[in-house]
């Protein structure tokens, strides 16, 4: 395998045979490895747990070129697994942050910051000038998107994922082996799989996965090594032990088997189930400022908390009856159809599948959703209350 054509490779300064002395001395990279990572050009997709470490270890390694996509902003909680990001870069534009600590750690990098939201209509655009993509996004949506795009793009797809104390990490490469269509042909349901912000994740653990990624893109650009197509490492960050799993490629595959069905990008909201079903009544929602009135005012109210225990004892929701998610419709005879019920969760995610879980056992009375959940409460009525 070779990504890097030879014509864009170019002898190497003494500047950078000093800093990449290290490299140099191993036969496995060598002068040559150099060159072709100072020639090659990475897109890191997100600059958040997976993406600080792939963007620092790549940059660090002497990748010459890095794009770096991410729409948000930087936010508190991100820094205690962020480490790309500082206290000083809170609600600075996460490719901003990102770009400033590239070039301090490595000015002779080309950071190229997309500063957007990765699309089914931008995303070819976006990657098709890049040799690898290396995945370090959060959603199941974008994860789809990512992978069909470098299959119609002929480039491979450093893979990553975490959540709470477990992390995968993959190679998926249609010249070459699987995408991730063949391992994951469905996505889940919708909500089955808490994000890291509802869930939670050990700080160390993206460190430990994005730096497998990086190892793996540093790999597939100088050649050599056993790369991971066609395997998929499984680790668990509180036992401390890695397994590994064989990844065949799937001749049906609807967009890299033998007759693909998929031959453009398509919306990936709908196929993972994020978009509204037409048939589907909205959820009402209520703000927290809305809610805070209707208490003052004596209004009559349900307020039901689906977190779990450990999760209240963080922030305590004052008056709200605490029923978890899971016990949500066998429970469904303690509530009063003829009294408003105020559905809240930590950011007013969960607490959509509360409601649609009484709706799908009958029950008929009105159900609203706390918008934001108890962070915004936190943030717009009571700021004694933590935010999460």
């Amino acid at each position: 395998m070779n990504l890097i054509d030879d014509s864009r490779l170019a002898d190497l300064s003494n500047d950078e045979i000093s800093r990449y002395s290290r490299h140099l001395l191993l036969p496995e990279i060598g002068i040559d490895g150099q060159k072709r990572l100072r020639a090659a050009r990475v897109l890191i997709v997100g600059t958040g747990g997976l993406g600080a470490p792939l963007a620092l270890y790549l940059a660090a390694a002497g990748v010459g070129t890095l794009g770096v996509v991410d729409f948000d902003f930087v936010e508190a909680s991100n820094l205690q697994r962020q480490i790309i990001h500082g206290t000083k870069d809170i609600d600075r534009p996460k490719t901003a942050s990102a770009r400033d600590r590239i070039r301090g750690l490595n000015p002779g990098v080309n950071v190229i910051a997309h500063n957007t939201r990765l699309t089914a209509e931008n995303a070819l655009d976006i990657m098709k000038d890049y040799d690898v993509v290396a995945d370090g996004t959060d959603n199941y949506q974008t994860r789809y998107l990512v992978n069909d795009a470098c299959v119609l793009l002929g480039i491979p797809n450093v893979y990553g994922s975490i959540y709470q104390f477990e992390g995968q990490a993959s190679v998926f490469y249609a010249k070459e082996g699987p995408c991730y269509r063949c391992l994951y042909p469905s996505p889940p349901p919708p909500g089955l799989v808490p994000s890291c912000a509802e869930g939670g994740v050990v700080g160390v653990l993206p460190g430990i996965v994005g730096t497998i990624q990086a190892c793996e893109v540093i790999k597939l650009i100088v050649g050599g090594g056993d790369g991971l197509i066609g395997r998929l490492l499984l680790f668990d960050a509180w036992r401390m032990k890695f397994r590994e799993l064989r990844i065949e490629k799937d001749p049906l595959c609807p967009i890299c088997g033998a007759e693909p069905s998929i031959r453009e990008l398509i919306d990936y909201e709908q196929f993972c189930g994020i978009s509204l079903p037409s048939d589907e009544a909205p959820i009402e929602t209520i703000t927290a400022t809305e809610l805070k009135k209707r208490i003052d005012c004596g209004d009559e109210l349900q307020i039901i908390d689906i977190r779990e225990p450990h999760e209240r004892a963080i922030a305590k929701f004052p008056g709200a009856k605490p029923i978890p998610l899971g016990q949500m419709a066998r429970r469904v005879d303690e509530f009063d159809p003829e009294i408003d019920a105020v559905f809240l969760c930590k950011i007013g995610q969960r607490s959509i599948f509360a409601i649609r879980a009484l709706r799908d056992v009958g029950y008929k009375g009105r159900l609203l959703n706390l918008k934001d959940g108890v962070n915004a409460w936190a943030r717009d009525v009571d700021s004694d209350l933590p935010q999460y």
